[in-house]
């Protein structure tokens, strides 16, 4: 690992540098050098003098920076004199660039400092495009500026040679003064400089740029940095809308400035291509009534000191969102903070500032532990960004403690005898807030996107004395003193027998005394007025003396107000604007906690378009659903907010695993139900849902989804995830959940569901039950008859595909067919499906006249085309809280509704078998939910093909309804109303239409109706399933009033039997003297298996 520096200036303008391969502070050579302030980039250090000039110090190496200088000799033939240097007054000038559009005589060439000298004198170039060449360097060509060669034409009548020169920086290791720009003006005396950018997002290894602020406020951009001219040629003005007092810029496409008013600029668009920027965006200073002091930027972080020396982190920082989200309070007082970055990709983050009061004047140091490793197992790491937990035992998570900030003491010290065993302390991690701050748990297992990595394997043995960890949560973090006070004091301090401190302190790191030749700092250390550790490179295979204790503790204290950890990772995101593709993005989940407790969680997607940087994201709070959707045969999942529900443009996403997608679901999930309070398994009032791919959904309500006025719109219901797969589901409020399969088998809910696992913790994978479901995919091969050939394969241009599914829109052919998801897999070959509604004939033929006239199963002399259906059978295993009910296959069921104040000892389960018999199923219970009494059936002798039940009686016979027009299915898509309903006269007189867009009804026990709609009127593309509420349905109006339309598409089935929690209501005031009527008061009415009786 190379050896790298950390500079520091103290109140006398003299500069130090420590070394990472040292043990003390190093002044520099020059002792009349002062400097104001300096700033550290990779492998160099630039600083402002008291004298207003800049200096640069280039770290030594063995490679040597050398510049060639090039000029051309051009000439021109004349008959009289041949070739001479005497050119026609339209060519370029006897000695000149390349171009020839420049002067370039040998005595021009000057050295630009006295950090160069010559290595040589000027000599000819002998090669001809990088070929030798026996013309003495001479390039011929017709005429200037024709492409020029080696070879002499008769009609050659110019030529040119290249002169060159090498020159050397000999300032490697020393402080060499920059002049000034000339002929050009250059900036006022600057007051601050920011070096940066050769980390660059597009392209890593890049040459730094070099920032400056002058005593006006300008802000100056230095041109012409490159590795072969580490001074630059240059300075260009940069135009700001404020004067700015101070910059930071940080080692990729980052770049803050601090305005005079107090507030923040930050530069956006800045690019390999474009690196002074685009424009200026103005960010309020993080403090209300308080100025910012002080601004320092890293690869994706911005730390700000505000004028009460308060420190401040801003959230959401990185290439895609320079600006940032929030800002986030952290514990201490400083007078200035520093971010250091090294060079690697796993990045590490080295904070350093002074503390106030005191202890003004030290350089601290703020480190966190565990490096961004990534997988462990080679075999599953990806490309993706691996993703570590925040937190480790080794650096305590901001947030943990609520306590206030103890006053600043040098007196209670705790010896380092009384702590553990020392333990490796390196600090590394690709975000400095990303483990510094953490309140997370951190022991997990090694994901592909979501990594996990454990604190045993992060550690790594080093040689030095380490830091004892702190254990308890809620310390404060620790903060390690670097300062000159070295080990003299700190043993002396050890013998005065200093009393030991509490869990809060903060440990001490201690250098040795420095060098007495220096003349400086025999007694008292210098006092720091600024630091800088961007070039300081270190990481967790580092083995930093000065980073081990002394074993002496402070009680500096860094109290935390706020936390905050981040997980990243890379997904899939479908674009569904044109040209609609899916795109890889780069996600990241920060979640941050206020010392209240309460937790904001942000999601972002980071995409490029058109080589420009945009994010897309979602707040936690206002996520409504996280679905998985069927895209493309991705692992895809769809996030649900209002907006995007009433927009219908969820935000959808797609994993390259089933794993990656269910743990970015689970951690997903984990953060909606955290910050809406909900865990535990799903009420007795929940509402059920499944998807059309067999997803379980429910939805806790509230009592205003079926207030009467103030009604909660659908949109802005949360629904979550159940494990487990379902055709439909039902549920009453008693908490009894049945559900069917898609191959008929009945499943009863056992209540056993664990909450989703909270971010680093996974649930043992034999929680649940193993479940299984089959279902049938099915393909339709078309044919048409011809008068020479008769049923062919051959139809018309106008014709559906040939093979294709069953509305005849989409080409279907057996190949091409998939499961219905990965999750699927097949079990059985293609075969003739016989059993198709409207019959076939032997061969599994149906016909009609055309395409697509009903069909039916015999041919007759009309019928002109044919279809039959292809079946092949697929599976899918998984987990889930649900106990398998045998033996007979269902079609449909229904339990009986009630109000939640019911008392019900045995609850009927109604139920259709798939031959269309009604079952009814005694003895079922909240406590026995899947008693094994064998299904007493043939209730109706008709075959019945959807069932609901209302009522507790078994009754004694069926009573035949007539109606206007055959009813098939409800898949029609038409509601009817049943009117005239009274208990003496049960099956009504009429029906009314209420509405065609319907697929399935769930009317609840508060008289509440619920539909999934086929389509929402608007949104033609828009998958069918939507979630719909009937708006206004009441006693003066059972019919209701209107549709408010929730999420979809691509919902199934509906239950909201369950909901009886009706709004509590206000006590009537007791009446004011007797009471009018002589009788005496009823006792309250009291309902038993859902009818009312009263005594």
């Amino acid at each position: 690992m190379p050896i790298t520096l950390l500079w520091a200036v103290d109140v006398y303008g003299r500069v130090y540098s420590l070394s990472t391969a040292g043990q003390r502070w190093e002044r520099a050579d020059d002792m009349l050098l002062e400097l104001k302030r300096v700033t550290a980039g990779k492998g160099r250090c630039w600083g402002i003098g008291c004298d207003h000039y800049v200096y640069l110090n280039i770290t030594p190496s063995e490679t040597s920076i050398r510049y060639r200088e090039e000029t051309y000799e051009n000439q021109r033939w004349n008959p009289v004199d041949s070739f001479t240097d005497t050119l026609l007054p339209t060519d370029r000038w006897p000695w000149s660039d390349v171009t020839g559009m420049n002067p370039q005589p040998l005595h021009s060439f000057e050295l630009p400092s006295r950090s160069w000298e010559w290595e040589g004198d000027w000599y000819v170039d002998q090669s001809c495009g990088g070929e030798p060449s026996q013309t003495g360097g001479w390039e011929y060509a017709v005429d200037f500026p024709a492409n020029f060669s080696p070879d002499k034409k008769w009609n050659s009548c110019v030529r040119r040679r290249r002169w060159i020169r090498y020159r050397r920086y000999i300032a490697q290791g020393t402080w060499a003064k920059i002049p000034l720009d000339n002929p050009r003006k250059p900036p006022l005396p600057l007051s601050d400089i920011s070096c940066g950018g050769w980390e660059m997002s597009d392209q890593s290894g890049r040459y730094p740029y070099l920032w400056g602020v002058s005593q006006q406020g300008e802000v100056w951009f230095r041109e012409g940095i490159h590795p072969r001219v580490p001074e630059g040629s240059s300075w260009e003005e940069v135009e700001v809308p404020k004067e700015v007092a101070q910059l930071s810029a940080g080692p990729g496409d980052l770049l803050w400035a601090l305005l005079w008013d107090g507030n923040l600029l930050v530069r956006t668009g800045l690019t390999l291509d474009s690196p002074t920027g685009i424009s200026w965006v103005e960010v309020e200073s993080p403090g209300k009534e308080v100025e910012a002091l002080h601004v320092s930027v890293g690869v994706s972080v911005v730390w700000v000191v505000t004028k009460d020396y308060k420190v401040w982190f801003r959230r959401g920082v990185n290439s895609h969102n320079p600006c940032g989200s929030g800002w986030i309070s952290i514990g201490g007082e400083m007078m200035m903070v520093d971010v250091g970055l090294n060079d690697q990709v796993k990045r590490f983050l080295f904070i350093v500032g002074q503390l106030t009061e005191a202890s003004q004047g030290s350089v601290l140091s703020c480190t966190d532990s565990d490096s961004e490793l990534g997988p462990t197992d080679p075999q599953n790491s990806t490309n993706d960004t691996p993703v570590l937990e925040a937190a480790a035992p080794s650096v305590v998570p901001l947030g943990g403690a609520n306590s206030p900030t103890p006053p600043l003491k040098t007196e209670d010290t705790p010896s380092a005898s009384q702590q553990d065993a020392p333990k490796p302390f390196i600090p590394a991690s690709d975000s400095f807030i990303n483990s510094l701050v953490s309140d997370r748990d951190k022991t997990s297992t090694p994901q592909p996107s979501i990594t996990e990595v454990p604190q045993e394997e992060c550690e790594e043995p080093s040689p030095a004395p380490i830091l004892p960890t702190p254990e308890a949560v809620g310390h404060d973090v620790p903060w390690m003193n670097v300062d000159l006070e070295g080990a003299e004091a700190a043993r002396s301090a050890q013998a005065a027998g200093l009393s030991s401190g509490d869990g809060s302190a903060a440990a001490t790191y201690a250098l040795g005394t420095l060098e007495t030749s220096h003349g400086v700092g025999e007694e008292d250390g210098p006092v720091w007025t600024w630091i800088s550790g961007g070039g300081c490179d270190v990481d967790a295979s580092s083995q930093i003396s000065w980073l081990s204790p002394t074993g002496i503790w402070t009680t500096i204290s860094c109290v935390p107000r706020q936390s905050v950890w981040v997980r990243k990772g890379a997904l899939r995101w479908w674009r569904d604007w044109k040209p609609q593709r899916w795109v890889d993005v780069g996600v990241a989940l920060e979640q941050s906690t206020r010392s209240d407790g309460k937790k904001d969680s942000i999601f972002f997607v980071y995409y490029t378009q058109y080589d420009e940087k945009k994010y897309l994201h979602v707040f936690i709070n206002e996520v409504t659903a996280l679905v998985p959707v069927l895209r493309d045969c991705h692992y895809a999942f769809a996030v649900y907010t209002a907006q995007r529900t009433k927009q219908r443009w969820p935000l959808v996403l797609a994993a390259q695993t089933e794993k990656d997608m269910n743990d970015w679901l689970c951690l997903l999930s984990d953060c909606c139900c955290e910050i809406r309070g909900i865990t535990g398994p799903p009420s007795r009032q929940a509402l059920w849902s499944t998807t059309s791919k067999g997803d379980i959904m429910v939805h806790e309500p509230s009592f205003s989804l079926e207030a009467t006025a103030h009604t909660l719109a659908c949109d802005l219901m949360f629904w979550r995830q159940v494990p487990g797969h379902l055709r439909c589901v039902e549920s009453n409020s008693l908490g009894l959940v049945w559900g069917i399969g898609w191959d008929g088998t009945a499943w009863v809910y056992s209540g056993r569901y664990e909450q989703q696992p909270i971010p680093g913790k996974h649930a043992p994978v034999d929680v649940y039950p193993y479940q299984t479901d089959i279902r049938s995919v099915h393909v339709y091969e078309n044919q048409r008859w011809n008068p020479m050939t008769g049923y062919t394969d051959k139809g018309l241009p106008t014709d559906r595909p040939m093979w294709s599914d069953e509305s005849g829109l989409k080409e279907c052919t057996k190949g091409n067919t998939h499961p219905p998801s990965p999750q699927w897999s097949w079990v059985s070959e293609w075969a003739v499906d016989y059993n198709v509604p409207g019959g076939t004939d032997k061969e599994g033929w149906q016909y009609a006249a055309d395409f697509p006239v009903t069909f039916h199963g015999h041919k007759t002399m009309k019928d002109f085309v044919r279809r039959r259906r292809w079946a092949r059978k697929c599976k899918l295993t998984l987990r889930g809280p649900w106990q398998q009910v045998p033996p007979i296959p269902l079609s449909d069921i229904s339990l009986m509704p009630c109000l939640a104040q019911s008392r019900m000892e045995q609850i009927p389960v109604w139920a259709l078998s798939d031959k269309g018999d009604v079952l009814c199923r005694l003895g079922v219970s909240p406590q026995n939910p899947a008693v094994r009494n064998v299904l007493e059936n043939k209730f109706s002798q008709f075959a019945v093909i959807c069932i609901h039940v209302f009522s507790a009686n078994i009754g004694s016979s069926w009573l035949h309804v007539g109606t206007d027009q055959p009813f098939k299915s409800i898949s029609i898509g038409n509601l009817w109303y049943r009117q005239g309903l009274t208990p003496s006269y049960p099956q009504g007189s009429a029906w009314e239409l209420i509405s065609n867009n319907v697929t399935k009804v769930s009317v609840g026990p508060l008289d509440q109706v619920w539909i999934v709609a086929d389509g929402v009127p608007g949104f033609p593309a828009e998958t069918p399933g939507a979630v719909c509420h009937r708006v206004g349905v009441g006693p003066m109006q059972p019919k209701g009033q209107s549709w408010d339309y929730g999420i979809g598409g691509g919902w199934e089935h509906i239950s909201v039997r369950g909901n009886s929690a009706e709004a509590p209501r206000a006590p009537h005031p007791p009446p004011i003297g007797s009471p009018r009527s002589p009788l005496p008061p009823r006792p309250p009415s009291e309902q038993v298996n859902g009818n009312a009786v009263g005594v």
